[in-house]
């Protein structure tokens, strides 16, 4: 079961939010669905890995949780990327790259220092100055209705290409973890359905059992063995 020890926002402009937590006992997890890139430091058994992953467009259960190990997440912001690692190439997939024993990963060809929970906004300007890790600011304008002087293939074009998904996918993304984080605050279900603008009961149901892997029931009841990731306070987009 994994233990949530710390988290926080950042003030980094591609970076969400930073998380630390470790393993106590085994218990399965559901990886429920993402519009973000994030970035995870593993310890685990002596050894310590980086793994990338990119969006997720629906639930998947992951087996049995480890015991004993420590986690260091960095969430991107939508639209931050590693131009090394583009997110089209990770959507519904994961990339991890060896840490050698003196802590130290490869990446665009140049060693870096694996990051602490103290440090890791300082880790992310360093990639952001080295051109590791980029925002696509045409992201947040077309999320927030501003019109833009492009064509619509453009804009679609660049939305795919820093993001991994439509933006159609990343709103149904966002409107499911909403409806999700209501649940968990014990919103009923037709309040739910209604505060996250679903067009019924049923188009909610099947929304979260495809994104989130749980129906409304099961979410309100904690029925599911399963454990499902922390959710940050979220809203869907306008």
């Amino acid at each position: 079961m994994l233990i949530f020890d710390e988290d926080r926002p950042s003030d980094s402009p591609v970076v969400e939010r930073i998380w630390h937590c470790h393993g106590e006992g085994t218990r399965p997890f559901l990886s429920i669905a993402q519009s973000r890139c994030e970035l995870v430091f593993s310890r685990l058994h002596g050894k310590i890995t980086l793994t990338v992953r990119g969006p997720e467009t629906r639930a998947t259960p992951l087996g049995d949780c480890p015991a004993g190990g420590e986690w260091l997440g960095i969430r991107l912001r939508l639209g931050a990327f590693l131009p090394p690692l583009p997110a089209a190439t990770l959507v519904n997939a994961s990339v991890t790259l060896e840490v050698s024993s003196s802590a130290t990963f490869w990446l665009g060809g140049s060693p870096w220092q694996v990051p602490d929970y103290g440090n890791a906004d300082t880790f992310v300007d360093w990639l952001v100055r080295a051109g590791l890790l980029f925002r696509e600011p045409l992201v947040d304008a077309v999320l927030q209705g501003q019109r833009q002087r492009l064509s619509l293939s453009t804009i679609q074009r660049r939305f795919l290409r820093a993001t991994g998904v439509t933006q159609a996918t990343a709103r149904q993304i966002e409107r499911a973890r909403y409806a999700t984080l209501l649940l968990q605050r014990g919103t009923s279900i037709l309040d739910t359905t209604y505060e996250a603008d679903y067009f019924d009961q049923p188009h909610l149901t099947r929304s979260l059992k495809h994104y989130i892997g749980q129906t409304p029931a099961q979410i309100q009841e904690k029925s599911r063995p399963e454990q499902m990731p922390f959710l940050y306070k979220t809203t869907p987009f306008s």
